[in-house]
């Protein structure tokens, strides 16, 4: 059995821990420099996952967009319901970004044949108890690819999924200095209840970068 990839989960979050406001509106939350952080992370990791709702949302390419030439990771989708949209960033490019989905919907259909049509590969994925495409099976189908590094660059729902499944080696949270208020939380349920059940890394290191805080923590 190969080895599970290296995780790392980033987001950016306002200082009262929002990644959006109440209306979805996240563009951007961080300054310059820590969008070209962003990019980087992109660059050293085989693969980068989203949620279909991150797509939907902000119609992402999550391709690697620094200067210099640097190789884009493989884009991984987690779409239960497959509601990957034909005329999305992520499917008009996928002749030139190689394009993976896990997704619930049995059978062929024709949103499958149109998006394997042009390019996407279209993968079955086992359910989690909440209905929705396993994290932990498509880390181990990705595994089994040969695949050694995923970035999870999700929306809250994909980042409370694998911080609740003990998936994350590392995290790197930015932190803009602005208050949102109401508004989309970075993290959802975990079910502690203690604060000594709390997740804490090994080892923590804040450093600024332009005129954000960017946290590192590796669990």
């Amino acid at each position: 059995m190969k080895p599970l990839p290296r995780i790392t989960v980033s987001y950016a979050q306002s200082l009262d821990g929002r990644i959006a406001t109440s209306t979805g509106d996240s563009r951007w939350i961080s300054c310059p420099q820590t969008l070209t952080l962003a990019h980087r992370l992109r660059r050293d990791h085989e693969v980068i996952l989203a949620g279909i709702g991150t797509v939907l949302r902000d119609d992402p390419e999550l391709s690697c967009r620094l200067r210099r030439p640097a190789p884009s990771p493989v884009r991984v989708i987690m779409d239960s319901r497959l509601r990957l949209p034909a005329d999305s960033k992520i499917v008009r490019t996928c002749g030139t970004y190689r394009t993976i989905v896990y997704t619930l919907a049995a059978g062929p259909g024709a949103q499958r044949a149109e998006l394997e049509r042009a390019g996407v590969e279209v993968c079955a994925a086992r359910a989690d108890e909440q209905g929705r495409v396993s994290v932990e099976g498509v880390v181990n189908d990705l595994a089994g690819r040969g695949f050694r590094s995923i970035f999870v660059e999700g929306g809250a729902a994909i980042i409370t999924s694998f911080l609740r499944a003990g998936l994350v080696h590392r995290m790197v949270v930015v932190t803009a200095p602005i208050i949102i208020g109401q508004g989309v939380e970075a993290v959802g349920e975990l079910g502690i209840r203690s604060l000594t059940d709390a997740l804490k890394p090994r080892h923590s290191r804040m450093r600024r970068l332009g005129t954000d805080r960017v946290w590192e923590l590796v669990f």
